[in-house]
């Protein structure tokens, strides 16, 4: 596989030379090994279990700091753990961390109790070096380190630590750095997940991470700009203010949730760090590891999808189709679209899923004055989300909470007040956009319309972004409008003895009251 078309053309020969070099290098590294865990006491573990790890990336010349050789690593400490499903949430799950220095021989411990680690899991190394001349911490570098696992078994608790040569969290002293997490259940059972957009590093984020946790969901939805280490947000190697040691402070302030709730994420205008790799996600693959079975793992890291009971998910890339931000416009000269079309039918067709849930960045339906609505979504994917009935969309993007009405087309097909229920199956598809999770607040055009502050509107004076700039609107589907920090909590009940299968969707603020309640259901098939 080359150099994409998109890229290429972009592009000189030097540059394509390294695009290809670091792209496979990587790759190669990430399954470059499988390490053995056999079995654990308690039956945590299939046996045969494996987890895959690589060797090490070399640490860049031109990194003056101290390396593995001259560091003690008893004085290193790891910090912001965060854990992701691989494809399969219930056999699969990969631990990641990071690390101030290149430390020696990475590894995971992990067991079915918290006196029993012994089993010891080798882990990748991936150093990120940002040069001299880009931003503030030029010439600096950062060591993420991540085990992904396999065969583990559905709906267990495991225990695990993370250190390295120095540093063994199976040691007494070191006993309060152990972690948990719990695999997805092999048969659909109740549970909860949350989701928010454009959090980065503020008092509001740790706020919201702190409900989060709370709301004790199987899983976390990160719909784009994740931690604004890019604060310009074009994608371009011009964008200016870029400090890449923000990600270690949204690494840290994330850690609370993330190191025993997987954080999935999908990647916004802010995450195109552009001097990383052409694609802008250079830096994002050496920090996250996310399922790889999306259309283009390599040029779209953050394409993919998983099932969690009776649910689907889908992450998608809409900087791929942005006329807003068109860095990456056209990126995967059209394979994500027919990817997800193949995903849509593939759900659909499985009695097994009720419901499928979209998550991405930009916005399909939204009245914020900043961004509003993105036109390369509506012409792209909606079509789509309505001939496959998709249950819920989320975005970010516009750091607001904004919820339509069932809408197909882009007319309201059924008004849903706060509190109603809609049938997806035959009214079409519900939006939210969950932007307010800790950036500055944007702007309505319209009063906020609220749970308790209920104040209806015909119309809304708006616009969508088009190819050749903005296109005025007037639309009637935006039914709840609230200005201040929140994110989505989903509570998902499986269908029993006669009963519907439900989404219940609530927004809530970052004072803990609820400012949007409302239900999806459909029949069992």
């Amino acid at each position: 596989m080359g150099v994409p078309e998109q890229l290429a053309d972009r592009m000189s020969m030097a540059e394509q030379h390294e695009y290809l070099r670091s792209k496979f290098s990587r790759r190669t590294l990430v399954r470059g090994g499988a390490v053995t865990l056999g079995a654990v006491v308690g039956g945590a573990f299939v046996p045969g279990a494996t987890a895959q790890a690589a060797t090490p990336a070399a640490t860049p010349a031109a990194d003056r700091r101290p390396t593995a050789e001259t560091v003690d690593g008893a004085l290193v400490a790891p910090f912001g753990r965060h854990l992701a499903y691989g494809t399969d949430p219930r056999t699969e799950m990969t631990v990641s961390w990071q690390v101030p220095t290149a430390v020696k021989k990475p590894f995971l411990r992990i067991g079915a109790h918290p006196w029993d680690l012994s089993r010891k899991i080798d882990a990748e190394l991936r150093p990120l070096h940002t040069p001299a001349g880009v931003g503030a911490s030029g010439d600096h570098t950062q060591y993420y380190v991540h085990a992904k696992l396999t065969r583990l078994q559905p709906g267990r608790t495991y225990y695990y630590g993370v250190g390295h040569a120095g540093f063994d969290p199976a040691e007494a002293h070191l006993a309060g750095t152990l972690g948990t997490f719990t695999t997805a259940p092999r048969r659909a059972e109740p549970f909860t997940f949350t989701a928010f957009g454009d959090q980065g590093v503020s008092y509001h984020g740790l706020a919201n991470d702190a409900l989060i946790l709370a709301q004790n969901p199987a899983f976390h939805l990160h719909a784009g700009d994740i931690a604004y280490g890019d604060p310009a947000g074009q994608g371009k190697t011009s964008d200016t203010g870029f400090d890449s040691r923000v990600w270690d402070q949204f690494l840290y302030q994330t850690e609370s949730v993330a190191k025993q709730v997987p954080w999935m994420v999908s990647y916004g205008n802010h995450d195109m760090e552009a001097w990383y790799s052409p694609n802008g996600y250079g830096g994002e693959e050496a920090r996250w590891e996310l399922p790889d079975n999306g259309p283009d793992p390599d040029n779209l890291p953050g394409v993919y999808t998983f099932v969690h009971g009776n649910t689907a998910i889908i992450s998608l890339d809409a900087n791929d189709i942005s006329f807003e931000i068109p860095a990456n416009l056209g990126i995967s000269g059209g394979t994500q679209t027919r990817w997800l079309e193949r995903q849509l039918r593939r759900y659909r067709a499985d009695h097994d899923i009720d419901f499928v849930v979209v998550f991405f960045h930009h916005c399909a339906y939204c009245t914020s004055t900043a961004h509003a609505s993105e036109g390369g979504v509506r012409a792209e994917w909606v079509p789509l989300f309505e001939k496959y009935s998709v249950d819920l969309v989320i975005n970010g993007h516009n750091h607001v909470y904004e919820r339509t009405d069932v809408l197909k087309g882009g007319k309201v097909t059924k008004e849903l007040p706060i509190g109603g229920t809609a049938y997806p199956e035959t009214d079409g598809v519900v939006y939210v956009t969950a932007g307010a999770a800790g950036k500055s607040l944007y702007a309505f055009s319209a009063d906020q319309s609220y749970e308790g502050h209920e104040k209806d509107v015909e119309s809304v004076a708006s616009f969508v972004c088009v190819k050749d700039g903005h296109q005025q609107e007037t639309v009637d589907w935006s039914r709840v409008r609230y200005l201040d920090y929140s994110f989505l909590r989903v509570d998902v009940t499986p269908a029993s003895r006669g009963r519907l299968a439900t989404l219940k969707v609530r927004g809530i603020a970052e004072t803990g009251a609820q400012v949007d309640h409302f239900t999806l259901a459909r029949r069992a098939r």
